[in-house]
């Protein structure tokens, strides 16, 4: 069944910025807001945006005031949050999805928006996976992308292979995030179901081993074994104990599905990294790897 794909932005709409987790200031949010201005989009700030408590944005109260009101406002076509951190599994049991369900609306992000990701993926609806606001002066193609994506501009990407790549061609629906809030979310009512999908994960400042009992808890919950396909962004800044764990990440991951025959695709410039190409989460992907990879989604 084909997810509910909320409509493409047009020239004089409003784009809302969240702060669902760690804090932000104005001087971040500058040169995000100017990109969207010079998109034809006017920017919708919302009221608890630049407020503090301890690292997060405003307290749990104020931050699910911001985030519902976006949800709840028919004018405002899009809600990008302006960065992760560490935050959104807080508020997320406190929102109201009634309105949202009534008016989809792309919702954008990556890291601990992951949360979100699959919270509205059980609900049946499209999401964004990209960069954030706190981003917005690393990278041009991640912004472009991320334009392209809400203007429903095709994406199609053709990146380079890895060594560690399993060959092969695949379609499915595209699902998933970051692996530390996939496994921190199992067993809760944001929970995806991965059956017959491509799963795409990534992450960021993780000792190795906390790599390896994640991919484990997946595997012993039969999150790896029905899979079309997986792809894995970056695994940055990776740490190890003074015993070295003896794998990579990367090795970690290939270890974990070795029995499994989908293609296998590493190193997808998406996730913690400053080349974080748009995706579109929920919706029908064809994967092909060989001396390339190209990934391109199915309208």
């Amino acid at each position: 069944m084909n997810l509910i794909q909320p409509s493409y932005l047009k020239n004089g709409d409003k784009i809302g910025i969240v702060a669902c987790a760690r804090k932000i200031s104005p001087q971040e949010m500058n040169p995000a807001i100017e990109i969207f201005k010079s998109w034809g989009l006017e920017v919708v700030l919302s009221k608890n945006l630049f407020n503090a408590d301890n690292q997060f944005s405003g307290t749990d109260n104020q931050r699910t005031e911001d985030l519902q009101a976006m949800l709840n406002d028919a004018s405002v076509k899009a809600v990008i949050s302006a960065r992760g951190g560490y935050g959104t599994m807080r508020i997320i049991d406190k929102i109201n999805f009634r309105e949202f369900t009534k008016n989809p609306k792309w919702i954008i992000g990556y890291s601990d928006i992951t949360v979100l990701h699959s919270h509205i993926h059980t609900l049946g609806i499209e999401t964004l996976h990209a960069t954030m606001p706190i981003n917005f002066t690393k990278n041009e193609d991640a912004i472009k992308t991320l334009r392209k994506a809400l203007f429903g501009e095709m994406l199609n990407y053709e990146v380079e292979t890895h060594s560690l790549n399993r060959k092969g061609s695949t379609e499915g629906e595209l699902i998933g995030g970051n692996l530390s809030l996939l496994y921190a979310l199992m067993g809760s009512i944001s929970d995806i179901d991965t059956k017959g999908k491509i799963l795409f994960i990534e992450d960021l400042d993780e000792y190795l081993y906390h790599i390896d009992r994640m991919m484990m808890n997946l595997k012993r919950a039969g999150k790896l074994s029905h899979l079309t396909g997986l792809v894995i962004g970056g695994m940055t800044d990776m740490k190890d104990n003074a015993i070295p764990f003896g794998k990579t990440a990367e090795e970690i991951i290939l270890d974990a599905v070795k029995e499994y025959n989908y293609p296998v695709c590493f190193n997808f410039p998406a996730g913690h990294v400053d080349r974080n190409l748009a995706l579109y989460f929920g919706r029908k992907i064809k994967l092909e790897i060989s001396e390339k990879v190209n990934l391109g989604f199915l309208i």
